[in-house]
């Protein structure tokens, strides 16, 4: 019998969860994903496929935060424009978008529930059975929640389904939106290992090496930290077949003002631990649709040079829907740096490594 943790949960439980969610699920998840994906179909779409998520509190898919992108404000217009275009590129209607992305979050979702509700009443049994006489609640029970779902179906059913079908009904419900804190950890090592296994899917003959969260020293090049420093990582590396040329990746779904000092401060260690006197090639991947903080990353100097040798877009051309035509503050200066290409598309990087 699984024994639940004093501490206020199930380890076993615990340890669902994060697996469902962690680097080996994802792989499997990714891998049968592109079993089955047509290889016609550009990178971009994948990525959006795959992470992009629809945001419960507009309907609309998500391209900023959602308290600023709220109905009257002027982030929903722009989220509406992004979800327009997402819907026509992805060759959906717009209110099936919210079924073609999303995926990895679902799937693992899905396959979680199940496995959740089973291991917390697994749990509660060794506990519970102190009070076996006394008619306590079992763990997912939801009163509430179940005369809401059931008074929204009033006229639509026949009959009142069974108390344990609406148990698992509710426990399926409070597994799902409980585990939306996940989704961070899903878009943060989930968009290096999607970037990954497209790279590995496209690039095979140009890139003979590509890593996810690879500690700098295991690169060709780089020097160990220094006693008693921790080790560097580097969200994903490359290494082109020809010429060793390395390639460090620095992934960023969003970048936050605490990425954006990190960026340097990254640059900066890679600089100080590279033992060949070779240049290498620093590279931001992101799905930022902020124009202040993109053109900041575009902008960002070290020394005589850009921080950047390539900032990396998902793809620009949904920034440009999204903006519109009316650009005020920083959305022309975001604009200029995509149709100067200082802002190159993920699928016009991916044809520069062949």
């Amino acid at each position: 019998m699984t024994r639940a943790d004093p501490g206020g949960g199930s380890p076993d439980l615990a340890r669902i969860i994060d697996r469902a969610f962690g680097a080996e699920n994802r792989a499997r998840l990714l891998d049968r994903y592109f079993a089955q994906a047509s290889t016609d179909v550009p990178a971009w779409a994948h990525v959006y496929r795959l992470l992009l998520w629809t945001d419960r509190t507009t309907g609309l898919a998500h391209c900023y935060e959602s308290d600023k992108a709220q109905p009257g404000r002027p982030w929903y217009a722009r989220t509406l424009a992004f979800h327009d275009w997402c819907a026509s590129n992805l060759g959906v209607a717009p209110g099936e978008l919210g079924t073609e992305i999303d995926w990895l979050f679902r799937e693992a979702s899905m396959e979680l529930a199940g496995r959740a509700s089973e291991a917390r009443r697994e749990a509660a049994q060794d506990q519970l059975s102190n009070y076996a006489d006394r008619g306590f609640p079992q763990p997912g029970q939801d009163p509430e929640l179940v005369e809401m779902i059931l008074d929204a179906l009033d006229g639509w059913i026949s009959e009142r389904p069974p108390a344990d079908v609406m148990q698992a009904l509710t426990e399926q419900i409070h597994t799902y939106v409980g585990q939306e804190n996940k989704r961070r950890n899903l878009i943060g090592e989930g968009f290096e290992d999607t970037l990954a296994t497209i790279i590995r899917r496209k690039n095979a003959q140009s890139v003979s090496f590509v890593g996810t969260r690879v500690p700098l020293h295991e690169l060709s090049g780089f020097n160990p930290p220094r006693a008693g420093e921790k080790a560097k990582k580097v969200d994903l590396a490359l290494l082109h077949s020809e010429g060793d040329q390395r390639v460090l990746v620095t992934a960023k779904w969003s970048i936050r003002a605490d990425r954006e000092e990190q960026f340097g401060t990254d640059y900066e260690a890679y600089v100080r631990l590279e033992n060949l006197n070779r240049p290498f090639e620093y590279v931001l991947i992101t799905n930022e649709f902020d124009p202040a903080r993109l053109v900041n990353a575009c902008d960002r100097q070290v020394g005589n040079r850009s921080l950047f040798d390539t900032v990396v877009h998902v793809n620009p051309a949904a920034l440009s829907a999204t903006y519109g035509a009316r650009l005020t503050r920083s959305f022309p200066k975001a604009v200029e740096r995509i149709e100067s290409g200082r802002v190159v598309g993920l699928d016009e990087w991916l044809g520069r490594l062949t």
